[in-house]
């Protein structure tokens, strides 16, 4: 096995065979014992590959009896990578200007697409998003996580599934920096008012199917929230202060 370690080769069977083809989403791995015999690892390696695996999303494990039972390779993708790239992006605490441009052409994309495909149960999940952001009791707690569900939803509505993964990865990983900002500014009633603004434009730019327009709106908005916001990254290269800010 030479330097990888026994449930290394568990892991690295299974990657190898979802990336060969063959195996595929609903495709059962072989019974614990038989994995083991095959590998030539014990069964406690065996498990604890599968354990591996099991948090990448890639797989998912039940017991009893049936087509459902045992472990088989699973389609929860977005949710593992989602938690993967929040977690890289976290610790890597990259430069002010690869975060805005990131967030630019992730956006801008999505945008036109969600320009192209709204359909009327996303267009009233978004106006609700919205006028919750309106309420004038809303918290900036809660104005934070309506904002970040106001741009997943319009991923969500572009119906890629990468960009949305992305785009949550992103947020996710700014969600208490943000928070920290947000607190410390001296005007926060003008910056929210600000932004609900560049929302509702963007909004009526989807709604009307203008792709051109609601990728320039959603461009702009990053960049000038980045510009006013300051978080603070700890460790990170770039600007001294550090501006990047809301979406």
């Amino acid at each position: 096995m030479t330097d990888m370690k026994a449930y290394e080769s568990v892991v690295h069977h299974v990657e190898s065979g979802i990336l060969a083809g063959s195996l595929r989403v609903g495709a059962h791995l072989p019974p614990e014992r038989d994995l083991a015999v095959e590998l030539g690892v014990s069964r406690s390696a065996v498990r604890e590959g599968i354990r591996a695996l099991e948090a990448q999303g890639l797989v998912s494990s039940a017991v009893g009896a049936g087509n459902d039972a045992g472990t088989r390779i699973t389609d929860q993708r977005s949710e593992a990578l989602s938690r993967l790239l929040r977690l890289h992006v976290a610790l890597a605490k990259y430069p002010v200007d690869e975060v805005v441009e990131a967030r630019v052409a992730l956006e801008r994309s999505s945008l036109a697409l969600a320009a192209q495909r709204l359909d009327e149960e996303s267009r009233l999940r978004l106006r609700g998003l919205l006028d919750r952001m309106a309420e004038p009791d809303t918290t900036q707690d809660e104005f934070n996580a309506l904002d970040t569900d106001f741009h997943v939803v319009l991923a969500e509505v572009g119906r890629n599934r990468l960009m949305t993964d992305m785009t949550v990865a992103v947020r996710e990983s700014l969600r208490r920096p943000i928070l920290d900002a947000e607190r410390s500014l001296g005007d926060w009633d003008g910056f929210r008012g600000e932004l609900q603004e560049h929302h509702e434009a963007i909004y009526a730019a989807v709604v009307d199917g203008d792709q051109r327009r609601a990728a320039d709106l959603v461009e702009a908005h990053i960049r000038a929230a980045y510009a006013i916001l300051p978080i603070v990254l700890d460790g990170a290269p770039g600007s001294t202060p550090p501006a990047i800010g809301h979406q």
